[in-house]
């Protein structure tokens, strides 16, 4: 192979290193700053491949997504001086590379640190305004957009944007855990109390009403039970009457003969004597 050959590879190999110096390419899901001697020579760039002086300048890429700084549970003090231990995570994302770059030095960590002291800052006075109750079962979402509107703020200098921050849980603190339950599960005692207190005065008032209406219905049916017997012996002694003026003497002697058969119907033996208006016609009705 002669020398003018091996230039000419020599030559192709330096111009092939060259151009990969000089061609960059950012992805969509990155941001990319371009540095030249150590100053901010172009931030932002979209995506796409770009060109830059070897040796002279440098790229610096962050990441464009959405971030997450999970961070260990915190104490917070609520209003009525309870303390409660929350668990978060912040959802944060670079906004200004440039600026973000100037003021944390493009140090993940160092910027976590930032966010997190920010919003806990944030949090611990918003806890401190409202009670447990408001915490756990109030409007969160109205607080953590005061807390987001509060922050981005303070962030915004940083380069950031905070995007949301969840609260995962919200407990107790476990040397308290034991007297909030006792004090739980007494009140939970007090209204079992109450509520059993209120059923047997139930259960009383429905008695009272049911021995009442049973009263007034035996009461009910014992006149109605008059009512009909009365009428009953009414119309008896008005059948008897009209018999008895049909043929009074037929009526008296069946009213009679009925009594004898009454009252002599069995095995006994009377031994009377057969005189008295009872036994007026006794005599006579035999010998008939």
């Amino acid at each position: 192979m002669s020398t003018r050959t091996n230039f000419y590879i020599f030559l192709a190999v330096l111009l092939f290193i060259v151009a990969s110096m000089s061609i960059f390419y950012v992805d969509q899901r990155e941001r990319a700053l371009l540095l030249r001697f150590g100053q901010i020579e172009k931030a932002d760039y979209e995506p796409g491949i770009y060109f830059k002086v070897p040796a002279f300048d440098d790229v610096k890429r962050f990441d464009a997504r959405v971030l997450t700084l999970d961070v260990k549970p915190e104490q917070y003090i609520t209003r009525g001086k309870e303390k409660l231990l929350v668990d978060s995570f912040i959802l944060w994302k670079i906004a200004d590379v440039a600026t973000y770059y100037t003021a944390m030095g493009g140090d993940k960590r160092r910027a976590g640190s930032r966010i997190f002291n920010i919003v806990n800052n944030a949090l611990r006075d918003e806890f401190a305004n409202r009670s447990v109750q408001d915490v756990v079962a109030g409007d969160r979402t109205a607080m953590i957009a005061k807390i987001l509107t509060n922050t981005n703020g303070a962030v915004k200098a940083l380069g950031i944007e905070l995007v949301n921050i969840r609260i995962k849980r919200i407990d107790f603190p476990s040397e308290i855990n034991d007297q909030v339950f006792a004090r739980m599960n007494s009140e939970r005692e007090r209204i079992a109390k109450e509520t059993r207190a209120e059923g047997s005065e139930e259960a009383e008032k429905i008695r009272s009403n049911a021995d009442r209406q049973r009263t007034i219905l035996i009461a009910d049916s014992n006149r109605e039970s008059e009512e009909l017997r009365g009428n009953g012996d009414a119309l008896a002694t008005e059948t008897y009457a009209k018999a008895y003026e049909q043929n009074s003497e037929f009526y008296s002697l069946y009213r009679r003969l009925t009594a004898y058969k009454n009252i002599f119907n069995g095995d006994d033996m009377l031994v009377i004597e057969p005189k008295g208006e009872f036994f007026n016609r006794f005599d006579s009705t035999i010998k008939k």
